[in-house]
């Protein structure tokens, strides 16, 4: 089923209002689009038949008139030569001819007046389009605008989560290495039993514990 049941539907339809209400904007201005197109292409083919039927009592009417004068110019030779009798008989031929001839050009009358409506619709309907294509290119527009944001931002919270796990890494490895450093300075050593050799360890590890608590703030500072 069409989203409009007639053509003074689209005339009269409210474009921003239809795609408000829309679950997906850009399908529905589509399919608005589409039928609008179509019907544009329903009313044209109306009017190139009303124009072919105008050239066709464009033609009778040359027809009649052309027979009608003939008639009457048979009456006036009639007359001329005292056949009052063959002049009324061609009186009432041509008579007969203007009957049609106004009939002829009644239908012409109303045929311009169906052209001259149709013609107005078209153009109604012409400039309804040139609105919904102007919204469609603006609802890409504003899509693509979106997406483009969405996808930066994506990338800066990625970059942002990455720079995170480097800093986290290089505090990381830092420990690493001064533990390794302290480790190192055990290797090869016999186990320390003096009083004054397990005061210095205790004041190493102090050291070691206070330049970890603080790595451990900087990197929470970071996070």
């Amino acid at each position: 089923m069409g989203i409009f049941s007639r053509l003074t539907d689209i005339v009269n339809s409210n474009l921003t209002a239809l795609l408000d209400k829309a679950e997906d904007p850009q399908k529905m201005i589509r399919m608005i689009i589409q039928e609008m197109e179509e019907t544009l292409v329903e009313v044209r083919s109306s009017s190139a038949r009303l124009l072919a039927d105008r050239k066709a009592i464009v033609r009778r009417i040359d027809r009649l008139q052309a027979e009608s004068d003939d008639w009457q110019a048979k009456a006036k030779l009639a007359l001329e030569r005292d056949r009052e009798d063959l002049a009324r008989a061609a009186i009432a031929e041509q008579q007969l001819l203007q009957d049609e001839l106004e009939a002829a050009q009644k239908d012409m009358k109303d045929v311009d007046d169906h052209l001259a409506s149709l013609d107005e619709e078209i153009r109604q309907l012409q400039t309804k389009l040139d609105d919904a294509r102007a919204k469609q290119k603006s609802l890409v527009r504003r899509v693509n605008s979106v997406q483009h944001k969405a996808e930066v931002r994506r990338q800066t919270n990625r970059d942002a989560l990455e720079r995170a796990f480097e800093r986290f890494d290089h505090y990381e490895r830092r420990i690493d290495r001064m533990e390794g450093e302290i480790e190192a300075q055990d290797l090869g050593r016999s186990e320390r039993s003096t009083l004054e050799q397990e005061f210095a360890d205790l004041q190493n590890k102090d050291r070691v514990d206070e330049q970890l608590a603080k790595m451990k703030s900087e990197i929470k500072k970071d996070s």
